[in-house]
């Protein structure tokens, strides 16, 4: 059982980092022309925030490390886009409010539940179930980021608003995760990725449903080299 639950948490590593890297094809772009243009903060900085929970949570478990050491991953690789988002936007005021997101939920956000479960709570036990609960919510909230572009597919009939790797990858990943969870008999890692692993099943009936569908005329149009300002902004992770 122990060599099953290692095989398919290394699976679920490399599912996970497929998805943490996805956004890079956006940043390309964005470095490329020097303007964050329309694209929002907000994802990247709540995504490193889960990561930096999922790592403490790994972390702190003693069975975590392959949660750990994915997430660990994912927090530098969230980072970076946070920099670049800071460094790289449009105005003085959206790189004011993307650097204040950031401070108050990754510095600040991460710092207090971090000062709180060690400090005050001194059974590791007690400590895990915590960062667990805080991590699940998280997650879930995470997941269900895509519901908004399952509803622009639905009302448009297009898909261009919901890529389907990002939607495919997001089905492995919450399906590969809740095994895991399963396996392993963590409920905090299995109630979230078990809700991603449906509403990815869900997004893959959408996009079949209305992959041949016209393009609606209300997107943004494709640039010279390919990519459209639709292009997705959020991994969601394990």
């Amino acid at each position: 059982m122990d060599s099953i639950l290692f095989i398919i948490g290394i699976i679920g590593n490399i599912i996970s980092v497929l998805l943490f890297i996805s956004p890079s094809k956006t940043f390309w772009r964005i470095v490329r022309s020097g303007s964050t243009e329309e694209f929002e903060a907000a994802p990247y900085v709540f995504t490193l925030l889960n990561a930096l929970l999922w790592l403490y949570y790994g972390l702190t478990k003693p069975d975590g490390l392959l949660i750990a050491t994915v997430n660990g991953f994912g927090a530098v690789m969230e980072a970076i886009y946070v920099v670049l988002f800071i460094v790289y936007a449009a105005d003085h005021a959206t790189r004011i409010k993307a650097a204040k997101l950031a401070a108050a939920l990754d510095i600040g956000g991460f710092g207090i539940v971090f000062a709180a479960t060690t400090f005050a709570i001194s059974e590791l036990d007690l400590r895990i179930m915590v960062i667990g609960m805080i991590c699940a919510c998280l997650n879930v909230l995470m997941y269900g980021s895509p519901l908004a572009a399952m509803k622009t597919v639905i009302t448009t009939k297009s898909v261009e608003f919901m890529p389907f790797f990002l939607s495919f990858f997001l089905f492995l990943n919450g399906g590969i995760w809740a095994t895991y969870a399963v396996l392993d008999r963590d409920i905090f890692l299995g109630i979230p990725n078990g809700i991603g692993f449906i509403l990815g099943s869900i997004q893959l009936i959408i996009y079949v449903i209305y992959m041949n569908s016209k393009v609606s005329h209300s997107s943004n149009e494709t640039g010279e080299d390919g990519w459209q300002a639709s292009d997705p902004l959020l991994a969601s992770n394990a």
